[in-house]
């Protein structure tokens, strides 16, 4: 087993006084959502202009056949949608503050969540008509108990050619050789501190060291990159984006900065929101070999090496600087419900009709119609911040 410890001899300065600022640190997810400043004030021009220097040229969109796609998957807007997350479970084993209300969720009775043969009938369904990327999400996909047979069967779909899940790598060590061979290919590992304190502050748990455990695991398993997937918040972890940086320097780890989202119960507050601006200011100042990747047209985040540095360093900007225009990704959840924008309330039940008894014409027209009335893009911000929307622990990562 191995552990991190954040650089420095004393890390609770990293934390600015973590046992004198606990409280202080609690009242900040708990208060108002005035919208106050986006940006800090040390925040100059040079990170502008170091985000618009690093920009690559648009890529073109690889061409697709058309008699390959179905038109189930094509929106009004022409965007083609070949990614569905596939949430798992309502259920996790962690509680982290921005996911999770402190009062916790009502969860959906188990009878109502979709079957093994639920989901892999719906996958095919989405496969067969042209989705060649599934993730699998929770809660935690990895405490359910057949995740390894849904992997088996999800990965020999023809068509398919990535199989991920997102996952809080809490139990992941010991599962992963045998989700590995059974065609998990790409993983994500989401944590938000590399201090175990402030993981247990977050997170209402223990377990920081068993989180770095399957990290390291599955680099040496082969997995490459290992995504680790980190939700930046102004007072908690702003302080330690350099130190998970370092992380990329000697394994193949891909680090994933996100800037934080509002969903029900987290009581989003804009003064929490680091922007990828400023994130990248932070980073560039410590790091000047940084360069940006040329992205593919769907990908969600910004991506950039860093010289001297065996892995990668990405920005998830879903508030300040939004993708939608790319937008390739749909969303089953748990109880069988399609959500086609991560931020928009609408939903529609795929369970209910296949326990009716519909075919697969029937689903597809169901389908289909849920993703033409995609919108063209999510509100802004502070729009999104008032919409009502299921907490995250529902909709799935």
């Amino acid at each position: 087993m191995r552990f991190y410890i954040s650089g420095g001899s004393g890390w609770h300065l990293g934390f600015r006084g973590f046992n004198s600022a606990k409280s202080r640190i609690k009242s900040c997810f708990q208060s108002g959502s005035d919208h106050g400043q986006l940006l800090t004030t040390n925040h100059t021009e040079s990170s502008w202009s170091r985000m618009y220097a690093t920009m690559p040229e648009k890529i073109q969109e690889d061409a697709v056949k058309d008699d390959l796609i179905s038109n189930m998957l094509v929106d009004s807007f022409g965007r083609l949608h070949t990614y569905l997350r596939i949430s798992l479970t309502e259920r996790c084993n962690l509680r982290c503050q921005y996911c999770m209300p402190a009062e916790g969720v009502e969860l959906t009775p188990t009878p109502m969540v979709m079957s093994q043969n639920e989901i892999v009938r719906l996958a095919s369904l989405f496969v067969h008509s042209g989705v060649n990327k599934i993730r699998l999400t929770g809660g935690e996909p990895s405490i359910r108990k057949d995740i390894e047979e849904i992997c088996s069967q999800l990965s020999n779909l023809k068509g398919l050619k990535t199989l991920a899940m997102t996952t809080n790598g809490l139990t992941l060590a010991r599962k992963l050789p045998k989700l590995k061979e059974s065609g998990l290919n790409l993983l994500n590992i989401s944590l938000d501190t590399l201090v175990p304190a402030k993981f247990e502050f977050m997170t209402r748990r223990k377990g920081h060291e068993r989180v770095m455990e399957s990290i390291y695991t599955a680099v040496d398993l082969g997995y490459n990159p290992v995504k680790v997937n980190c939700v930046v918040m102004r007072g908690f972890n702003d302080d330690e984006i350099c130190d998970f940086v370092e992380l990329t320097k000697e394994k193949p780890i891909n680090v994933r900065f996100i800037e934080f989202m509002p969903f029900d119960g987290n009581v989003w507050n804009v003064k929490k929101l680091v922007s990828y601006a400023e994130m990248l200011d932070i980073v560039g100042k410590r790091y000047t070999g940084l360069k940006r990747i040329q992205d593919h047209p769907t990908e969600t985040a910004k991506n950039f090496t860093v010289d001297g540095h065996q892995g990668t360093v990405s920005f998830i900007t879903s508030m300040t600087d939004h993708f939608c225009a790319g937008c390739n990704r749909l969303r089953l959840l748990a109880d069988g419900n399609l959500k086609v924008c991560l931020f928009g309330p609408s939903e529609v039940s795929l369970r209910d009709p296949i326990r009716n008894g519909a075919d697969d014409n029937e689903l597809r027209q169901i389908i289909g119609a849920a993703v033409k009335r995609k919108k063209a893009s999510h509100a802004g911000m502070f729009d999104i911040a008032k919409t009502p929307n299921r907490p995250m622990i529902h909709i799935g990562g």
